[in-house]
């Protein structure tokens, strides 16, 4: 955590809600180095503020470097790019902090859109990364409201997933189906990124994955049964092995719990109409 702590060290504290830190850089993935050994990966940051204009405003002023152009716009500019455009998120990118022998890329995100995002998976592009294991810097801090809304998008990736599985399914299929919903549709899966993205996460951070949804199988044990002393089949390596209740009552709960924006997609589909 050191080197987090010489990170945040420079950036405006003030009005800060929630920071994490995630990617390749932080949690580790198959096919990168060790992340304490690495060098050359970026490391990536969500700064969740509850005062866009104010932090943008103290931010170049301590370190104009980090944006484009854009800052000769003013700090009201950049707040108003960030609440109107796309994901609700500002990014500084590839920002070298050469004293320390690190590259950063780093997003900020209005309060207030983070929650929308998080209960409504209004972009699922924040709930997403939040919905896989990431390294928190600064926590919620009695901010009650968005640690619910944190837990309640790791209970909807969980039920979400649930109704995409068969009856008797692994961890690994479990975490695996988590892990792609947020990459279902985007074009980076195409083109340019690693097509066995998800795969490397999971298989590197099952043991994470499990701990951050051993609270939410907690609350669904009505729905779901966990065993944690299951064999792999043919083998004596241990898996963890689920089996859920595949009823029709059982998929209308998840389905009325699902977030407002998947919902939405779902009643689209005429099959659906009635049951949410």
């Amino acid at each position: 955590m050191g080197i987090f702590r010489e990170i945040l060290a420079r950036f405006p504290r003030g009005g800060l809600s929630y920071v994490f830190a995630y990617g390749s850089g932080v949690k580790q993935q198959i096919g990168y180095e060790d992340v304490v050994k690495q060098k050359n990966n970026v490391i990536d940051l969500i700064f969740c503020v509850r005062d866009p204009l104010g932090w943008h405003a103290e931010n170049i002023n301590r370190q104009e470097s980090h944006y484009s152009l854009l800052r000769l716009l003013g700090p009201r500019f950049i707040m108003n790019y960030q609440e109107h455009l796309g994901a609700r998120v500002y990014f500084n990118t590839l920002v070298p902090l050469d004293d320390i022998n690190v590259t950063i890329k780093y997003g900020i995100v209005s309060r207030e859109h983070l929650l929308d995002d998080l209960l409504n998976w209004r972009y699922l592009y924040l709930a997403g990364r939040l919905q896989k294991p990431v390294c928190e810097l600064v926590p919620t801090n009695g901010d009650n409201e968005l640690k619910d809304a944190l837990v309640r998008n790791l209970t909807s990736a969980f039920q979400t997933s649930l109704l995409l599985l068969p009856e008797r399914f692994s961890a690994y299929q479990l975490f695996h189906t988590i892990s792609s919903l947020s990459y279902k549709g985007d074009f980076r899966m195409l083109f340019g990124e690693n097509k066995q993205k998800v795969r490397n996460i999971v298989l590197a951070q099952e043991k994470d994955f499990l701990e951050l949804y051993f609270p939410v199988m907690q609350k669904l044990t009505d729905y779901v049964a966990a065993d944690f002393n299951a064999k792999e089949l043919g083998t004596d390596k241990p898996i963890v092995q689920f089996e859920q209740d595949k009823s029709l009552t059982a998929n209308i709960h998840h389905l009325r719990e699902a977030p407002k924006e998947l919902q939405m997609r779902i009643v689209r589909n005429s099959a659906f109409r009635g049951i949410i």
